[in-house]
């Protein structure tokens, strides 16, 4: 695992496509879920980028785009991103039910 000298997190940067599904994602449990299953997925995927920031080489790469990695939020979604320097990117939060070749 690399960290950053003196302990200091990774930066994390949105893609316009991670925003963009984010959005998605939230339109989606706003129609089929209650505000606090919202409010629950904010708190995982909130949990999840803290721990990619402190530790962002832990999750494995991608079998489908090897210069990803991806992290599981929860059983529905993953977020796949990319390190760079001392920089996070979040390409996508991806809804595993759907067709993975999007990644790619």
């Amino acid at each position: 695992m690399q960290k950053l000298k003196n302990g200091m997190d990774y930066k994390i940067f949105w893609s316009e496509e991670a925003l963009l599904n984010f959005e998605d994602i939230l339109h989606y449990l706003a129609f089929t879920w209650s505000e606090r299953e919202i409010n629950n997925f904010k708190k995982l995927l909130n949990q999840r980028i803290e721990f990619i920031k402190q530790n962002p080489y832990i999750f494995p790469k991608s079998p489908y785009n090897p210069s990803l990695r991806k992290a599981v939020i929860n059983k529905q979604t993953s977020v796949y991103y990319k390190i760079e320097n001392q920089i996070v990117y979040l390409a996508y939060l991806f809804v595993n039910r759907k067709n993975i070749d999007r990644i790619k």
